[in-house]
Parts: C-alpha cells; sequence; structure tokens
C-alpha cells in the first residue's frame, strides 16, 4: 500500500500473466496522478528475474537440521559419557579419569585398526567416515619411479622418501620441480625425522603436560636442525634452485631452531639476485628476536625485513603482521608499544586483524598473556565485574566460540570462577539459576567452590535451602570433607525456624545421612563442634532417641558437648528420655570434668558448664565430686 498526498493505490498480483490495479480514489481530481496498466506491466519487466541453481545438500543436512533444534540439557552428563550410566562422572577427578578411560581405548582401538588393516576391509557406514577406517600406511609402489616418491611423500615416509628420490639420481632419471618441492617441505617440516604418532598414548605425565599442571624443561625440547641433512645435501645437488626451495629450507630451519642459518640462507637469494617470497619473510620475522640481544635492535631487524617487502614488491598477509605481534611479545617493553602501529598499518593495507592478533596484543599488556575466556574470566574476578563476566560468557555461546575455553582443565577453571562471581556480585535467584545451568553439566563443584555457594545462601538467609544442596553433595560424592560438613551443620543450626515451616525435620534427615557418611568413611573424624550440631538439631526435631544415640559419640570419641547443656529447652528435651536418665548424669560429669580440666582458668567457661538437672541433682554433684 502506498500513500500519496491526495489518493491510495493498491496492486494486488494475483496471477503471473495477468496483474490486477485496485485504485482507491479519494478525489476525482487526481485521476491523472494513477499509474497506467502500461506502467506496472513495465516496472516488472525491467526487474532481472534470476532462476537460483540446484541446491546440492550434504548428506548429513538432516541430522544436522534436526541437531539444532534440540538445546543443551542442564540437567544431563556430559554427551562423551552418556553411553554408559555407570561411567557418569561425579566430579572432576572422576571426570578426567572417564576421559583418559575413554582415550587409551580410542588409541588402543586405533592402533590394532591401522596396524591390522586386513580385518577391517568391510565398510557399513553411510556416509562413509574416514576415521573409522584403517589408514593407507603400506606401500603399494615398490618400482624405482616418480610415483612411487610421490606415495611416499605423500604418506609421509621421509626415509622412504629420501631413498627413493636417490635411487632416481642414481639411475638418471628426472624428477619434476613440483615432487622436489613437496619433498624439501617433507623433510624440513619433520626435521628430517620419521612424524610422530599423531595419537600419543595418554599417560598421567602427558595429562599434566596437557593441562598446564607440570612445567619442565624436556617438556618444550624440540627437534634441532642439524648440519648438512638430507634437505641440505638434496638442496646443494640441485642444479637449479628457485624461490620455492629457498623457502622450504629457510622455514624449515627457523622452525627448528637454526635462526642464523635461516638468515644466511637468504642472504645467499639476495646474492643470486632472486626475489623472497611471503612466506620467507614470515618466517624471518618470527627469528629476529633469536638473531638479535638489544630490544630496539630486534625491531630494526624486523622495520628492515618490511622495508625490503616494499621494495620486492611483495604484499603482506595476516600472518606476517601476526608475526611482527607475535616478535614483539619476545621484545622489550618500550618496543611492545609498537603494536598499535602494526595494528593502523594492517587497517591501511585492508587487513582485519584476527583472533590470534588480539591475544598477541593482550599478551603484550597483561599479565597472563592470552586471549582464552580462563584468563579473561580472571580479569572479571578480578575486578569485581560481574557485567563484564556476562558479556564474556554471552560471547561463548556463540556458535563455536566455546572452543576458545580450551581442554577441559581450563573449562573447569573458567567456569569456576565465573560461578564464584556470580555466588560473591548476583542475587541468589541468579546464583540458583546459574547453578542449575551449569552443574553438572558444564562444571563439577568442588570443595571451595561448594563453600562459596554455601556462603551465599548464609548472606541470603536461605538456609532453608541447605538439604537440598546436601543432596547434591552426596551426588557429586563432595561428602568426604569434615570441615565442609561442619560448615553445613554449622548452617543449619544457625537459626531455629518453627514447627510450620517444617524445616527442623528436614535438617534432622540431613543429619542422619551426615551420620552414615563419617561411618561409612573411615578418613572422616567427628568434630566437637560438629557433633554439638548435630545433637541440636535432632533434638529440635524431637528426634530424642537418635540425639541420645549422637551423645554416647561425645564419650566414645572423646569429645566434650557444652552447647547442648547450657540451653534450657534442649536439656529438658533430653531429660525427658526416662530410659537413659540415669545414665545422663554421669555422661553430664564426665563431659563437666573434662570441660573442667581445658578450662581450668576459664571462670566464664566454668560457669556455662555448671549443670543440674532436676531429680538427679544429688547424683550429679556426687559425680562432679
Amino acid at each position: 500500500t502506498v500513500s500519496m498526498p491526495s489518493k491510495v493505490w493498491v496492486l494486488f498480483p494475483l496471477c503471473k500473466v495477468r496483474v490486477y490495479v485496485i485504485f482507491i480514489r479519494s478525489f476525482s481530481e487526481t485521476l491523472n496522478y494513477l499509474p497506467t496498466f502500461a506502467d506496472v506491466v513495465s516496472l516488472f519487466a525491467e526487474q532481472e528475474i534470476i532462476i537460483p541453481k540446484k541446491k546440492t545438500w550434504s548428506k548429513v543436512a538432516v541430522l544436522e537440521a534436526l541437531a539444532s533444534t534440540v538445546n543443551r540439557d542442564p540437567t544431563a552428563y556430559p554427551y562423551q559419557f552418556q553411553d554408559d550410566p555407570y561411567l557418569s562422572p561425579r566430579n572432576n577427578m572422576e571426570f578426567k579419569l572417564f576421559s583418559l578411560s575413554q582415550e587409551s581405548g580410542r588409541a588402543a582401538a586405533k592402533y590394532f585398526v591401522n596396524n591390522h588393516p586386513k580385518f577391517f576391509t568391510k565398510d557399513f557406514a553411510e556416509p562413509h567416515i574416514p576415521c573409522l577406517m584403517p589408514e593407507t600406511v603400506t606401500l603399494c609402489l615398490e618400482e624405482v619411479s616418480e610415483e612411487a616418491l610421490k606415495e611416499r611423500i605423500q604418506l609421509r615416509k621421509v626415509t622412504a622418501a629420501v631413498d627413493m628420490f636417490d635411487q632416481l639420481q642414481q639411475t638418471g632419471t628426472a624428477v619434476s620441480m613440483k615432487t622436489i618441492h613437496n619433498l624439501l617441505d617433507l623433510i624440513c617440516l619433520y626435521c628430517d625425522k620419521e612424524p610422530f604418532p599423531e595419537e600419543e598414548p595418554q599417560t598421567e605425565e602427558t595429562q599434566k603436560r596437557r593441562t598446564g599442571q607440570v612445567h619442565r624443561a624436556s617438556n618444550y625440547l624440540k627437534l634441532t636442525w642439524k648440519e648438512n641433512n638430507n634437505a641440505e645435501r638434496i638442496f646443494n645437488t640441485l642444479p637449479e634452485r628457485d624461490t620455492r626451495c629457498y623457502s622450504a629450507l629457510i622455514r624449515g630451519m627457523v622452525k627448528h631452531g637454526a635462526h642464523a642459518k635461516a638468515f644466511s640462507l637468504y642472504t645467499d637469494l639476495l646474492n643470486n639476485r632472486m626475489t623472497a617470497d611471503v612466506h620467507i619473510f614470515n618466517a624471518l620475522i618470527l627469528a629476529a628476536p633469536d638473531v638479535r640481544e638489544v630490544h630496539m635492535e630486534k625491531w630494526d631487524l624486523i622495520t628492515e625485513l618490511l622495508k625490503q617487502m616494499n621494495e620486492q614488491k611483495i604484499r603482506p598477509n595476516l600472518q606476517t603482521f601476526n608475526n611482527v605481534l607475535k616478535a614483539l611479545r619476545r621484545s622489550g617493553l618500550y618496543v611492545r608499544t609498537q603494536a598499535v602501529q602494526v595494528l593502523n598499518e594492517m587497517k591501511a593495507v585492508g587487513i582485519a586483524p584476527s583472533l590470534a592478533s588480539y591475544e598477541h596484543i593482550l599478551a603484550m599488556f597483561y599479565k597472563p598473556g592470552t586471549l582464552r575466556c580462563v584468563y579473561v574470566s580472571e580479569c572479571c574476578f578480578d575486578y569485581k565485574d560481574l557485567e563484564l563476566g556476562y558479556r564474556v560468557h554471552s560471547l561463548l555461546e556463540v556458535g563455536e566460540n566455546w572452543r576458545l575455553l580450551g581442554d577441559n582443565y581450563h573449562q573447569g577453571i573458567y567456569y569456576g570462577r565465573f560461578f564464584h562471581l556470580l555466588c560473591t556480585m548476583e542475587h541468589l535467584e541468579e546464583v540458583l539459576k546459574w547453578y542449575r545451568l551449569l552443574v553438572p553439566s558444564r562444571y563439577y563443584l568442588n570443595h571451595q567452590s561448594l563453600r562459596t555457594l554455601l556462603q551465599a545462601l548464609d548472606t541470603e538467609s536461605r538456609l532453608d535451602l541447605l538439604p537440598t544442596i546436601w543432596k547434591d553433595m552426596k551426588t557429586m560424592a563432595l561428602d568426604n570433607n569434615s570441615d565442609l560438613l561442619d560448615e553445613l551443620l554449622r548452617l543449619m543450626t544457625r537459626e531455629e525456624h518453627s514447627a510450620e515451616v517444617r524445616v527442623e525435620d528436614s535438617f534432622a534427615d540431613c543429619v542422619l545421612d551426615i551420620n552414615k557418611a563419617f561411618d561409612s568413611k573411615p578418613n572422616l573424624e567427628w568434630s566437637t563442634s560438629g557433633l554439638t550440631d548435630a545433637t541440636t538439631l535432632l533434638l529440635r526435631a524431637s528426634r530424642t532417641q537418635k540425639a541420645w544415640e549422637m551423645l554416647q559419640l561425645f564419650k566414645s570419641k572423646n569429645r566434650v558437648n557444652y552447647q547442648v547443656k547450657s540451653n534450657p529447652k534442649l536439656r529438658h528435651k533430653l531429660s525427658t528420655l526416662s530410659t537413659h536418665i540415669l545414665e545422663l548424669p554421669s555422661l553430664t560429669a564426665t563431659a563437666v570434668g573434662i570441660r573442667n580440666i581445658y578450662n581450668k582458668h576459664n571462670q566464664q567457661t566454668a560457669a556455662l558448664l555448671r549443670y543440674k538437672p532436676i531429680m538427679v541433682t544429688a547424683h550429679l554433684d556426687h559425680s562432679v565430686q
């Protein structure tokens, strides 16, 4: 519908051939403004009709569409453990153990499949899944030919490829320059050694190294470039050497620590009046900090390389600027200020910074030195910035940005800091919402995070939720810490609730469960405050028999109870237990005597321990005496 000063006309296309024009007139003198039928047809005729090509769908398009309709279940364990309910981890330790078990099983299966491919010849998967089938690692061509050399290069057989090349040279067979380039790339990439297996056995040592918990010098040792290796030997025997050959050797030397030799080879390239390529300059820029000791000399060398790129009319790419920023990370503080100039240069040549670019910049001016959300969350936690924490977390939920978290170890660190920030700065309703969303599908609580959650409940005076937290503690196997159990009992006894709320009964049930946990775990030991709080909760719930059984633990554990005896209400409830009325004075007298020995010079504490129950006052005085 189009509104005009004195009329409105509406077009309704009813079919492909005919177009009906309906005019709504408001005044008769406006007929001259109305378009004709020919004008409408010409309007559509000017637009070019483009028929789209046939859409080719992938074989898993239906599965991808169905997967997009399913959201993550916050109450379920990670998907990798859902095949076997028995292997559902309850805490971070079990998660690590089960993950390593699965990885070692996959590595063993892959080793068996690749070393015995004759037993796995049938492919039942539709569509074909390459990772489930044996890898082609056996050589099919045995004759001396360039095709056999290409096969060995494709299978990454370094030693076999070098031997085949030598045989071709001895027989006088010509090898194409492209094959020679690929051979030099293979030798330089693996430093004239056979490549390591892609799947390293997951041992405890490799797991610690992967998670960053153990840092040793041996973990960072790399292959070093050896003098006159096969790459240099083949390079020196070539009758014609182009830029591509120089590029392979220079990049290999930089990768494996021969930085000075790489610059020497680059000088040889310039003496032969040849032009380098962008890959050579990228490698030399990365090696510049290792051939200069003074920080300003490092920057001067990088600047000189960039000027030579401009003279040779070589356009830099994103890797060039990222290598410059990475080199600045290893330079002095004054040199690092050139990072802003590098960003301006990237903008001038029309290259947008990548995540690696921002990571290098962040590493120059912030201590952790990485763009991982783990360390970004540390910034949020240090500055108590809840809004920034929400923004970082919303960024992770977009697409596959969750990969920025890294491995499982760093994921646990991030979610732990994020949850701690919520418990410290957010309202309890929001904390509980995130608690249900993250645990246990994303994050496994530990003792520290659970203690932070208990503090949040105490701050908001929502101690009625403690029984629910106790159930989660049992589910996540966090009932093995006596200090944490004492903290839980202390919060339960903080306030006395009315009988209408029915909280005391749930607290008493928790006390009985905690008592079972102490009985089943030999490493747990009751403390005096824990026994006192447990007895108090049982007496508040009018479970006198259970409270008396709890009192017996004071004598068997050599603990002293004074809070129950100093509380008139609890003392009266306990004295109503007629079956043990004669044992009560003896137990009390023993407790009082031990307490008086511990507080011999404390008059105030001794006054609190004076206990003369009704009906047995004389017997109590005789026992105390």
